[in-house]
């Protein structure tokens, strides 16, 4: 592909326009979208999508950016811009009008037909997390009393505008879905059998309500192309497709690596995001947890005394909290992945802490019995490496502990398990390991 970039930027650069459009209809839409990237130019972003040949003019713009889609749509006349958005599926007008602003929004509508206007309207005004906010209303439905071959009359008349023709859904009168069938079944079946003899009747279905995220999580599940979405009354208003769960599970993970970084999350790309909304969204976090971490300086002038006795205990606070802080992302890490993906249940939190804590008792007595070798050889004190080795012990469990469980407190008050990561957690265990260690050192050099 970088090969092809260089000679697309070439040609367009030198005017070479037939030899361009040639090119050009060897690449895949994606490829293209990013091709726009590389231009600097308006000009040239508009010469350059209007030699598209039409079949691919769409899912190219589809493919690209909101800026570089503002651009194109402020350049487009009335004529250009309905030319492509009669080519575009609704969902996908959709996703371009909720990044655009009032006026262009305003302009896109305009250039819109009543019916495709409608059903805008329709999935704008479902709540943007739910199952109805990214679904497509553009599916083939079938009637059971249809014959095979009444059935592949009607996806050749009707399929060209579809989303998708693999899945058809069985509906009556009244829009109830009652199966579904695949293409697949359609042709290995007889053309006088009736769809209600092949078709599917146990049904994995959605509501229009339900979050989006769990509807991406059925088709990591049920490995399906597309599920069918049904209001409260079960009739079908429309399919979520495997592209569209796709997008919900990257903004979902994306959002989740932010709140575990300790950063509000951002809707907006890094480089779009601007200077001052990063710090906005970071300081605040960061704000919160220098103060809390204001108590272990607290816990450590408290303990002024042990230190002072003994100056060589300071030198290994660092390395305590830093195991502690580790081992306490180590397990919220896997705890937070284990509810995203519902391998853990709340019902589990006495399974997984018990599990937990046979880790954190392995682990911690690995690390107690290496660092008291190496006190021993370095310092030659025994007490020392019982101090040391205890506390590590001790500061391993209770980091497991709280990585284990905090995420659950967090899902069990419908909050989301990612802010209970790295920097809080790490937080916490620094301030209980400091605690623990000048207890334990007090108690065996009796200060």
């Amino acid at each position: 592909m970088e090969e092809i970039k260089d000679e697309v930027l070439n040609l367009l650069k030198t005017k070479k326009i037939q030899e361009l459009t040639n090119i050009i209809k060897t690449c895949n839409p994606a490829d293209i979208a990013s091709l726009f990237n590389e231009l600097s130019s308006e000009e040239d972003i508009v010469i350059l999508f209007r030699i598209l040949p039409k079949e691919i003019a769409a899912e190219t713009f589809v493919a690209m950016d909101s800026d570089m889609e503002e651009i194109l749509i402020k350049a487009f006349n009335d004529k250009e811009l309905k030319a492509v958005l009669d080519e575009l599926y609704v969902d996908d007008a959709v996703d371009i009008i909720e990044e655009m602003p009032a006026n262009v929004v305003k302009r896109i509508l305009k250039n819109t037909d009543n019916e495709t206007r409608e059903e805008i309207n329709k999935i704008l005004k479902y709540p943007k997390d739910s199952a109805g906010s990214i679904m497509t209303v553009e599916y083939v439905s079938l009637k059971p009393e249809m014959t095979i071959k009444e059935a592949f009359e009607r996806i050749r008349k009707i399929g060209v505008d579809k989303e998708t023709i693999y899945i058809c859904y069985v509906t009556d009168i009244d829009r109830k879905l009652l199966g579904l069938v695949s293409v697949r079944t359609l042709l290995l079946a007889e053309e006088h059998k009736k769809i209600k003899d092949v078709m599917n009747t146990h049904i994995i279905s959605v509501n229009t309500l339900e979050d989006k995220e769990k509807v991406a999580r059925k088709f990591d599940k049920y490995d399906y192309l597309a599920l069918p979405v049904v209001d409260n009354e079960n009739r079908l208003v429309g399919i979520v497709t495997v592209d569209d769960a796709m997008d919900v599970i990257r903004e979902e993970n994306t959002e989740d690596f932010e709140k575990m970084a300790g950063m509000n999350p951002s809707e907006e790309t890094y480089f779009k995001t601007s200077v001052w909304k990063h710090s906005k969204n970071r300081i605040i976090w960061l704000l919160f947890l220098m103060i809390s971490a204001t108590l272990t300086g607290g816990i450590i002038t408290k303990y002024e005394n042990a230190f002072t006795s003994i100056p060589l205990l300071v030198s290994f606070i660092p390395m305590l909290m830093d195991t502690g802080g580790n081992c306490g992302s180590q397990t919220s890490t896997m705890i937070i992945r284990g509810l995203a993906l519902e391998e853990i249940k709340l019902k589990d939190w006495f399974k997984a802490i018990f599990k937990e804590i046979r880790i954190a008792l392995i682990v911690g007595i690995v690390l107690a019995i290496v660092n008291g070798i190496r006190i021993q050889i370095m310092y030659h004190d025994i007490k020392l490496a019982i101090v040391l080795g205890a506390s590590l012990i001790g500061t391993v469990i209770l980091a497991k502990v709280l990585g284990c469980v905090l995420p659950m407190i967090a899902k069990k008050l419908k909050l989301d398990p990612a802010i209970m990561a790295a920097p809080l957690i790490t937080t916490i265990v620094d301030t209980c390991s400091v605690f623990i260690y000048f207890n334990i050192a007090m108690a065996i050099f009796n200060l």
